[in-house]
């Protein structure tokens, strides 16, 4: 309050725009206290264009007022822009400060919170017998619980969520309206007297009546039955991770042969048992977003053998609902629990009770419910630790919608995305919106999945986008949809877009080297592309180098059966003499003669065998040639298995090899050809024969071939960086998940003194592009609109 003796001429306003995560994150109540405190007066509310504040007070308390604001932010908000403007003090009504009902406003300048791991201060409450809330699975304050799966547009408002149908009691009502209660304005807030409730079901979906669904489920879990519980943002099917036979019933119930079982464990002491934990992990496991942490096993004891089959890492998470705490309370509950998505598989995860009642009624046996409507599907976020820094490979719970600041002024665009692992990216000036993870979009429900996120997207941040930018391959559904919008398209080369998210994220405008290693892209000459050495700048690229042109027999289909790659290489490299079959590796003789006849007259005659460029296709040979993997369940998996296996033979020697090898004059994996730099594929096959002709380990071979294709690309990167002047180099694309390669790279690149890029808060996997390509689109469509030029690869 104004001391009434302080002089109205000293009395000064201002008027403040706070845009970013400033709704549902505490603000308001966090903004009255310090007002309150400073003796300001004036109001604060809630619009579609973020925080509004009028304030009044003497300049030096203004002055203090805005710089906290800045630095005591509450721990959940992320101001994006401080906007301050003249106002007129005498406009207040009185003398106090007020928290105002929240306004519709014109444009969504704010930003919604994304769902928050249940915070200390509630799970003490809810384990407290003399708490009113104890053992209440949906507690939450505004300092967790659920923010963007309960949401329908903005304000962030409860009428405006899924729990406006749950009417707060008085004592609740009492918290909600008290801005010194950690409650204030808590949307989701409630108790067991007024909110949402869980419930016990059969495999028919019957309501079976008991005292404690939390007890029923555990005494399922240890009988090893397979139990769909309804979470935050979906479904999650659960078993014992500890039962070899409850992990082989769920595997083979959701047609999941190998694929890794993400995990959730009791506590952190739970986790140090099994796995190797540095302390950027720790504190990302105890991160408000509470992800997947893939993670080192260490005690490989406790856990199911056949829970991540034929790899070094596990995914990792803590709990981070109420639910899950009180599952993990219980005395008889496993020390481990599979939490995988609950969904068919390749299909978006289950969010309503009568989705999951239908699709997982052949996977579970029983159903743990709850009557609080998910309206957004949002999937576990993945991470993991690579040259010291914690990076994203999937962008979902916890993070996603939280706005991306970029450097740039774009229109209002869409990034379509791609297939695999698809997202979407709405952006407008310098912020971009990446969705939530959708999934692979080859089938109907993905897509549908595709569109409805969208539609929310668009309405929540009210964006209509201008343009649109696609990949350039022709028949991604993705493709498809952007080229059914009514809006001028764009299309971006698929590894200059994962190059610009790099670029993007890290504020870099070029010229760059872009190394991009993944499976497959659609080139510019219409081949399939994926190891590439591009010159990068924002709007455009040359295409400097690449791995050496290998046949894909079948397509997509090579990627499902390694040993076609394997035959591939093998022809590439010595001709028919290389495919007798006394010649060939002994899982590969395993494969039907007449199989493997077909598969070379296809590569003869070059029908249905187009030729790729592919890093992963090349991981997907070595794999067959030195008798690891001839068919793949999953994206990745040969290649997965080969990193694992060459871990095997990892020691402190490796930087001394890598040494050694950068320091050779020449590479023997390196050529030019029509001009450009190429990458000798066939030189890493003959020296896979040849060692394993030699007897060599096969553990030690795999790791040889990580190591001379890092020292080839480092060789190549040189040479590039001195004949086009640039000392900065991005890494990304999907095989830069790979711990030998990403970690390799930077330490040859920064060796030689480059520096070097990669994603951290966007993924290096297709679920990056999106970003990329509102980049790319964005600013070739004001250039072209403005006559400007922007970045020159020149």
């Amino acid at each position: 309050m104004i001391n009434s003796n302080t002089r109205k001429s000293k009395i000064k306003g201002v008027e403040l725009r706070i845009q970013g995560i400033v709704q549902g994150v505490g603000f308001r109540p966090f903004v009255y206290n310090l007002a309150t405190q400073l003796h300001i007066s004036g109001t604060v509310s809630n619009t579609s264009a973020g925080v509004f504040i009028q304030a009044a007070a003497p300049q030096e308390s203004l002055d203090s007022f805005i710089s906290q604001i800045r630095s005591e932010a509450p721990p959940l908000s992320q101001i994006l822009n401080i906007d301050v403007l003249p106002f007129d003090p005498n406009l207040l009504e009185d003398s106090q400060f007020h928290i105002l009902e929240s306004e519709q406003g014109r444009t969504a300048n704010t930003a919604i919170p994304p769902d928050i791991a249940l915070c200390d201060d509630c799970l003490e409450e809810m384990l407290s017998d003399k708490d009113r809330r104890f053992g209440y699975p949906f507690i939450n304050c505004t300092n967790c619980g659920p923010r963007f799966t309960i949401v329908e547009t903005i304000p962030y408002d409860r009428p405006k969520t899924s729990m406006k149908v749950f009417p707060m009691c008085a004592v609740c009502r009492e918290e909600y309206h008290n801005p010194t209660d950690r409650r204030f304005h808590a949307q989701p807030n409630a108790c067991p007297q007024c909110g949402p409730q869980i419930s016990w079901h059969d495999n028919s979906g019957t309501k079976l009546v008991c005292d404690s669904p939390i007890e029923q489920t555990i005494s399922a879990l240890t009988d090893d039955k397979v139990i769909a519980i309804r979470g935050l943002g979906g479904f999650h099917l659960a078993v014992n991770a500890c039962s070899v036979k409850a992990v082989a019933t769920l595997r083979e119930r959701k047609n999941r042969p190998s694929k890794p079982l993400a995990i959730m464990v009791r506590d952190l002491a739970s986790v140090e048992d099994l796995c190797h934990l540095s302390p950027q992990e720790k504190k990302t496991l105890l991160s408000h977003q509470h992800p997947i942490v893939l993670l080192q096993k260490k005690n490989t004891e406790v856990l199911a053998e056949n829970l991540c089959p034929g790899v070094g890492d596990v995914g990792v998470m803590l709990p981070y609902t109420p639910l899950h705490h009180l599952l993990f309370a219980q005395a008889d509950c496993p020390d481990a629990l599979v939490m995988t998505s609950g969904n068919i598989s390749g299909q978006p995860i289950c969010i309503s009770n009568e989705q999951a009642l239908t699709q997982l009624g052949k996977i579970a046996d029983f159903y743990l419910l709850h009557n609080r409507e998910i309206l957004t599907r949002v999937d576990d976020s993945v991470t993991k630790k690579l040259h010291n820094e914690i990076r994203l490979f999937r962008r979902a719970r916890g993070y996603s919608p939280s706005p991306l600041l970029h450097a740039h002024n774009l229109p209002k665009v869409l990034g379509c995305g791609g297939g695999l692992k698809s997202t979407f990216c709405l952006g407008r000036e310098n912020l971009a919106f990446i969705s939530q993870h959708i999934g692979d979009l080859f089938n109907l429900e993905s897509y549908e999945f595709y569109i409805e996120s969208l539609n929310h997207y668009k309405r929540v941040f009210e964006i209509e986008p201008e343009i649109a930018v696609r990949d350039r391959h022709p028949d991604y559904m993705s493709s498809h949809f952007a080229e059914g919008l009514d809006i001028p398209v764009y299309t971006a080369q698929h590894h200059h877009a994962h190059a610009v998210s790099v670029m993007a994220e890290h504020n870099l405008t070029g010229p760059v080297i872009a190394i991009v290693l993944d499976g497959t892209g659609y080139g510019t000459d219409d081949t399939i592309w994926g190891g590439e050495i591009l010159l990068c700048a924002l709007e455009n690229f040359e295409r400097m180098g690449h791995l050496q042109y290998l046949h894909l027999p079948g397509g997509d289909k090579a990627a499902e059966q390694p040993w076609r790659m394997g035959l591939s290489a093998l022809y590439q490299t010595y001709g028919i003499d290389g495919v007798i079959e006394k010649h060939l590796p002994p899982l590969l003789q395993t494969i039907a003669s007449n199989q493997r006849e077909i598969i070379l007259e296809m590569i003869k005659n070059d029908f249905n065998s187009p030729y790729t460029s592919s890093c992963g296709r090349l991981f997907d040979a070595i794999a067959a040639l030195i008798n690891l993997r001839l068919h793949c369940d999953h994206e990745g998996h040969a290649a997965m298995e080969l990193e694992t296996l060459a871990m095997n033979s990892y020691s402190q020697e490796w930087f001394s090899r890598l040494d050694r090898v950068i320091t050779k004059p020449e590479s023997s994996f390196l050529r030019q050809k029509d001009g450009k730099w190429e990458i000798i594929s066939t030189e890493f096959v003959k020296m896979v024969v040849d060692s394993t002709a030699k007897g060599f380990n096969v553990s030690q071979i795999a790791l040889d071939f990580h190591l001379e294709l890092i020292g080839a690309i480092t060789k190549l990167a040189i040479k590039l960086s001195v004949q086009h002047d640039t000392d900065k180099v991005v890494l990304s694309g999907g095989c830069m998940q790979n711990r030998l390669l990403i970690e390799g790279l930077f330490y040859t690149l920064e060796k030689v003194g480059l520096q070097v890029y990669t994603g951290e808060k966007v993924p290096v996997n297709d679920g990056g592009i999106s970003f990329g390509q509102i980049i790319i689109g964005g600013l070739q469509h004001v250039s072209r609109n403005s006559n400007e030029g922007h970045s020159s690869i020149r």
